[in-house]
């Protein structure tokens, strides 16, 4: 794949923007650690991250990355409204790139009337406004990228400030070592001429099948939703997936019948060596139950000692692979013409309203 190549097929520039990646993290720590937010954790008894695609995948990521630290449970929201839960001694964390997501604008305005304590992280927009008028603390980040180019920025100002704030243990050692792998791999991803380039090798693999992603629940999961998302949006290609144990109490039994079909998808299986012992068993077996019936099998392991560079590895990575895919594919990953679609539409029918 040559530069010429690219250039062609990404006008807008998506290559630029995941390639810096490393330095958008190391801004967004900074963002985190300038932050100065206040609040009684002692009554605060869940969090619950509302927001909607890339915006929401910085919450999940909390969900995944401090699920056995927190005691406090965590929760991603998708919807125009909170759970019945979220009360005073809640913590929203309103997450939207844009500030102007209307489910998020919604459920933001949901929390303000519950009187939960309510912390922003966006680039302006409505949420700003409205956060500005009730006097919540507002993380601000840059902006002017695609929200799901915008993970670094979604995910460790919010990781920082929950820690500043004496929900968990600081993890500056943790982001550190992830800053430095995703350093590396930059360099081994963003050269695609490089004859071992796993990305671009995945890509091409992936080219002309439908990609089901499995992983592990612990962790990984929303590794997994990421993988799918990015080939969505990035090579305009379907993508589905699962999450071991529970796929093994019932789609694997699918792969049956659609004998045809089946020969075109292309599994792609996320490891990691601290999944649970029994798990890495079940994907053994899984792998062999599938290996004829499918297209093919591809293993990828995470890279890295501590939990958050491993996490970081695999989602870079996924970055990588449906930035190639959509070159193989030929199409510009940047615009998304059917989201942009439905926003016009839906915006029809609320200024009808």
């Amino acid at each position: 794949m040559t530069p010429e190549d690219i250039a062609h097929h990404d006008p807008s520039g998506m290559r630029s923007l995941i390639l810096n990646f490393p330095r958008q993290v190391e801004e967004a720590v900074a963002i985190g650690e300038a932050a100065k937010i206040k609040f009684p954790i002692s009554k605060i008894k869940n969090i619950v991250v509302s927001g909607l695609g890339g915006s929401a995948i910085g919450g999940d990521l909390l969900r995944s990355f401090l699920a056995d630290e927190v005691r406090v449970p965590i929760a991603v929201s998708r919807n125009y409204s909170l759970p019945e839960y979220v009360d005073g001694e809640s913590l929203v964390i309103v997450s939207s790139y844009s500030g102007n997501t209307e489910e998020t604008v919604s459920s933001h305005k949901d929390a303000a009337r519950r009187k939960a304590k309510v912390l922003c992280i966006t680039s302006g927009g409505a949420v700003k406004q409205f956060a500005l008028k009730k006097k919540q603390p507002v993380i601000e980040i840059p902006g002017g990228l695609p929200p799901r180019a915008a993970l670094g920025y979604s995910f460790f100002p919010t990781l920082i400030v929950l820690s500043k704030l004496g929900f968990f243990k600081p993890k500056k050692k943790e982001i550190e070592e992830t800053i430095l792998l995703l350093k590396e791999k930059a360099r081994l991803y963003g050269d695609a001429a490089a004859q071992d380039n796993p990305a671009l090798r995945i890509a091409q693999t992936l080219w002309g099948k439908l990609p089901v992603v499995y992983s592990s629940v612990d962790r990984f999961d929303t590794v997994n939703v990421r993988w799918r998302g990015q080939i969505s949006e990035n090579a305009k290609s379907l993508a589905y997936g699962h999450v071991f144990p529970e796929l093994n109490h019932n789609e694997i039994v699918g792969w049956e019948v659609l004998k045809e079909p089946m020969k075109k998808i292309h599994v792609v299986i996320l490891r990691d060596n601290g999944d649970n012992p029994r798990i890495q068993l079940r994907m053994n077996i899984t792998k062999e139950i599938i290996r004829d019936l499918a297209d093919g099998v591809t293993e990828v392991r995470s890279e890295g000692k501590s939990m958050l560079a491993r996490m970081f590895s695999l989602l870079y990575l996924g970055d990588w692979v449906s930035f190639y895919l959509a070159m193989v594919n030929g199409v510009d990953p940047t615009p998304v013409k059917k989201i942009d679609f439905l926003k016009n539409e839906l915006a029809k029918v609320a200024a009808k309203n």
